[in-house]
Parts: structure tokens; C-alpha cells; sequence
């Protein structure tokens, strides 16, 4: 029997060498995705952005902009079965693979909602919490969603703002073309919609990517009264136009606590 020589012997282990990598390079590849759920836990801490938002086992809270749910399964697991979770995005058919997941799991928890450009089709002063994560850059209808969102938490409620870092000064239309905004617009936006600034938590670091996360966080008043006299001095009234049934509930709307 012949045996092979050493540069037959070479060229075969180069070829064995090439086949492994192939096949091995899409698992290296996922293992090195920041984005897949594994390693995104990491960078993203979605249990320390959870804790931000004070949820507990029955919380009430949105994840806007929710995408494939990454973040809607971590508050899924928080809130439990008597606690609520709507998952909204504009595009139907991540909220179709969405809720088949949610089924598949047997998460009641969690109700897919397909929302509009200027509406996230929450209930009113409903929510305990509102999670907007790599979203808002893509809200060019803000005001409105801010607006729906101001009137679908509950006097107390969070909103959690999540984005790309972006220097201040350029024109709005700039912005959303390179899928970023700057913190200070989005703290002029909420405040305008007469949320309370309360403070920028720690953000986040991408890994692999020359790009940076802020997080802030805002409250929706606290004192009723001056809940009212907040909506009642809103520009043009548009609460209401858009609204009509929020008039009733905020005016009737006594301050409650926080679900627990």
C-alpha cells in the first residue's frame, strides 16, 4: 500500500482546514453577534433597565417599538401571568412571528398590538411603564406618540427612552435618516409634553460597534391637579381632539399608586 507523501499529506489537512471553517464561521459568526439574545443580555442589562422601571410580579408596560421582542420577553418573565405586557410595533409581520412566540411559550402575558405611526394603541391611564428602545429616532409623528403615551400611563408611570447618542445642532430629518437622536431633543420633546425629566441612567456600550446607548428616564406628574392643568394647557387642545374619551379620565383621575 502507498502512502501518501508529506505534500499530499499538506494539501489535504489545508482542505480538511478550509471544510471546518466553513462550517464552524456561522457559529463563530452568532457568537460574536451583539444582537443575538445571548450576548446582548451582557451589554444591554435587561434586568437592571427592568429594576430602573420599578416592575414587579402585575406591573402593566409597553414595549414600544418592540421589534422581535427581545425586551418583551425579559418583562414578560418580570410581570408574570397576572401582570401585563403589550408589545407594539408599526410592522405587522414582526407582531404576527411576535404573538406565534408568545403563544408558543404560553405567555398570556403578552398581547401583540400593531401600532400606527401616530399612535402605539395603548390603553389610557393603563400603564405602570413605557420601554422605548432604538425607536424613537424612527418616531417622525413624536409629538403624537409622545401625546399617547403621556395619556396611557398612570399618574406616576415611566417613560424609559433608549437610543443612540448623536451631537446636537443638525436638522431633525438628519437624524432619522442615521437612525440616532440626541439625548438633549428627546429630553425637550418628553418635558414639552409636560413629562418630568427625573435623570440619565448608566447607558450602554455596543460591542464592535462605534456606537454608544444613553438612557433617560422621564415621569408622567404625580399631583393630579396638576395633571389637569397640564392637559388643559396643552397646544390647540390636541389631547382632546385625538382623545376625546381622556378628557373624562384625567379629570376624574385621583392619584393612585403604582400596581404592586
Amino acid at each position: 500500500m502507498k502512502l501518501p507523501t508529506k505534500p499530499r499529506i499538506i494539501k489535504l489537512s489545508f482542505f480538511f482546514a478550509l471544510i471546518l471553517s466553513a462550517a464552524l464561521a456561522p457559529q463563530c459568526a452568532r457568537a460574536q453577534d451583539p444582537w443575538e439574545a445571548r450576548n446582548r443580555d451582557a451589554w444591554q442589562r435587561p434586568d437592571e433597565v427592568i429594576n430602573t422601571l420599578g416592575l414587579k410580579p402585575g406591573s402593566v408596560v409597553a414595549d414600544a417599538g418592540c421589534g422581535k421582542g427581545y425586551f418583551t420577553f425579559h418583562l414578560a418573565d418580570r410581570v408574570g401571568p397576572h401582570g401585563k405586557v403589550y408589545a407594539v410595533d408599526i410592522k405587522s409581520d414582526l407582531i404576527a412571528d411576535l404573538r406565534r412566540e408568545a403563544e408558543a411559550k404560553m405567555l398570556s402575558q403578552v398581547e401583540a398590538v400593531v401600532g400606527a405611526a401616530d399612535d402605539p394603541h395603548l390603553p389610557l391611564g393603563a400603564l405602570d411603564a413605557i420601554l422605548v428602545v432604538d425607536a424613537y429616532h424612527e418616531m417622525h409623528d413624536y409629538d403624537a406618540m409622545l401625546e399617547a403615551f403621556y395619556l396611557a400611563l398612570k399618574p406616576g408611570g415611566l417613560l424609559a427612552i433608549i437610543d443612540y447618542e448623536a451631537e446636537p445642532g443638525a436638522a431633525r430629518s438628519s437624524y432619522f435618516e442615521h437612525h440616532k437622536m440626541p439625548a438633549e431633543i428627546v429630553r425637550e420633546d418628553a418635558t414639552r409634553h409636560q413629562f418630568n425629566f427625573l435623570r440619565n441612567e448608566p447607558g450602554f456600550v455596543v460591542p464592535q460597534w462605534p456606537k454608544k446607548l444613553y438612557f433617560l428616564l422621564f415621569e408622567k406628574p404625580r399631583d393630579s391637579q396638576r395633571l389637569r392643568e397640564s392637559r388643559s394647557n396643552a397646544a390647540g387642545g390636541t389631547s382632546w381632539s385625538r382623545y376625546p374619551e381622556a378628557e373624562e379620565l384625567v379629570h376624574d383621575q385621583t392619584e393612585k399608586p403604582l400596581s404592586s
